[in-house]
């Protein structure tokens, strides 16, 4: 068995700038476990626990949904946080662009993985950039406060060519993302 999940990466040009806004939130002094820049991702499927062989089946339904999927483009907008940026638990930075596909393209995968078996968010699809997990109550007022002032990132718009099906392995020192399949959009 493996954890797993389907994500959208950022372009590694971007991670400088996502860099500079962990750098920037960090001075609030909250207790924030902060995502590795490098492991920042869009996910589209958390799958949790899955076998080899699902490990096939979830490539082979991704890849028949990609290849009628055009290649469309992201791009970073501003920071906030779930369930709200007066309480945060959860840091993000927002994703805008071509919402209408990326939406679309989720609503087809989420419907070919619920005939795998894997059932569907019971909540609404919001795309974003995890940067870190709030860990404690502590300086979550600063933080709040600094997620407020931080400007929109407004990232130059990035193209998205393939999505990947990723393991995760965890350890102490944070999750490590092992690519499974690489699954191009081919519309």
């Amino acid at each position: 068995m493996l954890r797993a999940f389907l994500a959208i990466d950022v372009p590694g040009s971007l991670q400088p700038r996502l860099s500079r806004v962990q750098e920037e939130l960090k001075q609030s002094g909250a207790e924030v476990r902060w995502v590795p820049v490098g492991n920042i991702h869009l996910t589209l499927k958390f799958f949790g626990q899955i076998s080899e062989a699902q490990v096939e089946d979830i490539a082979q339904a991704a890849g028949h949904i990609a290849r009628e999927q055009a290649p469309f483009r992201l791009q970073i907008t501003q920071a906030g946080a779930f369930p709200s940026v007066k309480s945060p638990r959860v840091v993000w930075l927002g994703v805008g662009g071509d919402l209408a596909a990326l939406g679309g393209f989720y609503r087809r995968l989420e419907e070919a993985f619920a005939r795998l078996g894997f059932p569907p968010e019971d909540r609404v699809f919001t795309p974003h950039l995890t940067l870190g997990r709030v860990k404690s109550p502590r300086n979550r007022a600063e933080l709040s406060r600094r997620l407020t002032a931080l400007p929109p990132v407004d990232s130059d718009p990035f193209p998205v060519e393939e999505i990947i099906l990723y393991r995760s392995n965890l350890s102490p020192q944070g999750a490590v993302y092992l690519p499974l399949r690489r699954i191009s959009l081919e519309g």
